[in-house]
């Protein structure tokens, strides 16, 4: 019999798949008795299984059952989960819905992460000298962070406004528009941060940004309609599975497009669901439901990978220090700049605390974006380890906060198709009734059968 390190590396990896997703579902209960999005859960899940609290248990855990020659492909299969994810909320994303929201949504939405950034900004000029990497720039550090700081995760907040109940209230209303127009421009701010650290020079950045704008106008002028066309014509018959081919090659060319040209490969995917058609339940079902699986079994083991970097044992006092801090602005900065205008324009103070506790929530998104720091190597591991815990905090602070300002019904949030995933529709009287943000709907055989399978907006 051969020895574990004689083994070769794909069964290493397909046992170390099988251990991530056992933890994970092992885990699920926790989201019915603490009522906490799946997000919280698996960034958790994540951390138990690096050095954070396997590490410290004798005999070097994590090392054995993750060992580094392993590590590139979990590598892989994480990247294709993320892809897959940022595709999804991409699609899920329709800019269209943001049109005629009013100029007090537009208002909100620009002071909820203007106020973040510039605190975030400030917070991180103060800890510029102690927590970046060397050679990274003030202002580098400063504008990643700031935008770090500046995020609302959009599909855990959809998931969290359904499952209180919130759906159809203007303040569930109010804080999917605003969190959609608060990504949408901090995405487009980390393109520059990205182009920025990426770019070799002046000379090099005037490039990146314009393959960056030929890359954008050729997925709106071209992919688009070719993508309807194609789509319409794999419609029928025996060509119906084609089209999730189609869809997921197009994800992956994306992805390699963006960073090629030197903006990070998740860009692509979220650009790619951007241009995709929406309004097509046939094509939910046939491509979105798919890949909502798909990247349900492969996410967990990117929470893994993200464990693995982190190690809270290792803060020390000046890390817990940095915590307090990061916790202190980010929760403040999101308060300050969600809650205070709310209720200047309108909102009582029950509806202006439960829509700042909206927009407090960052989820897996915010993960996304500290992980392209980490790999630029605008930050290190220990500011890594710092973010990634005020990130999972602040996602878990919405459910006890909602309860406390009486935000919904309280529903508990189960990471699992068997919550039937409802559209997001605007409140009566809100633009023209159009959903926001669309939900596929498991099919109830898959629903019943398994019952750990996660649709799209499970997570942010």
């Amino acid at each position: 019999m051969p020895t574990p390190d004689a083994l070769p590396l794909e069964a290493v990896v397909l046992a170390d798949l099988a251990v991530i997703l056992t933890v994970g579902a092992a885990l699920v209960h926790l989201v019915r008795r603490l009522r906490q999005p799946a997000v919280v859960v698996e960034i958790a899940a994540g951390l138990m299984l690096g050095p954070s609290l396997l590490g410290l248990l004798p005999g070097d855990l994590p090392a054995r059952l993750f060992p580094l020659e392993a590590r590139p492909a979990l590598s892989v299969l994480a990247q294709l989960g993320l892809a897959l994810f940022m595709f999804q909320a991409g699609w899920e994303l329709d800019p269209r819905r943001l049109r005629g929201r009013g100029r007090s949504v537009g208002t909100l939405a620009v002071l909820a992460m203007t106020v973040p950034f510039v605190l975030g900004g400030g917070a991180a000029a103060l800890l510029h000298a102690s927590q970046a990497p060397e050679g990274v720039s003030r202002g580098m550090f400063v504008l990643f962070m700031a935008t770090a700081f500046s995020i609302t995760a959009f599909p855990v907040l959809a998931r969290i406004i359904r499952d209180r109940g919130l759906t159809r209230t203007h303040v569930g209303v109010l804080a999917m528009a605003c969190a959609a127009v608060g990504d949408v421009v901090a995405w487009c701010v980390l393109v520059l941060v990205v182009a920025l650290a990426g770019a070799q020079g002046p000379g090099g950045f005037v490039t990146v940004i314009a393959l960056t704008l030929t890359y954008a106008a050729t997925m709106i002028l071209a992919v688009r309609p070719l993508l309807r066309r194609l789509l319409r014509d794999f419609a029928h018959g025996e060509n119906r599975g084609a089209s999730l081919a189609l869809i997921v090659s197009g994800v992956l060319l994306s992805s390699y497009v963006t960073s090629w040209i030197g903006i990070h490969a998740i860009f692509g995917a979220f650009a790619f669901g951007l241009v995709m058609p929406r309004g097509d339940r046939g094509l939910e079902e046939r491509i979105g439901q798919p890949l909502e699986r798909a990247s349900a079994l492969l996410l967990p083991a990117f929470f893994t990978l993200t464990g693995l970097s982190t190690d809270i044992g290792g803060l020390g006092w000046s890390g817990l220090g940095v915590l307090a801090l990061v916790l202190l602005v980010a929760v403040t900065s999101k308060f300050a700049g969600a809650a205070v205008p709310a209720r200047l324009t309108g909102s009582d103070w029950r509806e202006a605390a439960v829509f700042g506790t909206l927009m407090n929530s960052r989820g897996l998104t915010e993960i996304v974006i500290l992980g392209i720091g980490l790999h630029l190597g605008l930050i290190d591991t220990q500011l890594f380890t710092v973010m990634v815990l005020m990130a999972l905090i602040t996602t878990a602070m919405a459910g006890p906060l909602l309860s406390l300002f009486g935000g919904g019904t309280g529903a508990v949030a189960v990471p699992a198709a068997a919550s039937a995933a409802r559209q997001l529709t605007p409140a009566k009287g809100q633009n023209d009734g159009s959903p926001l943000l669309r939900i596929p709907e498991a099919p109830r055989r898959l629903r019943d059968d398994h019952p750990g399978v996660q649709s799209g907006a499970d997570r942010g």
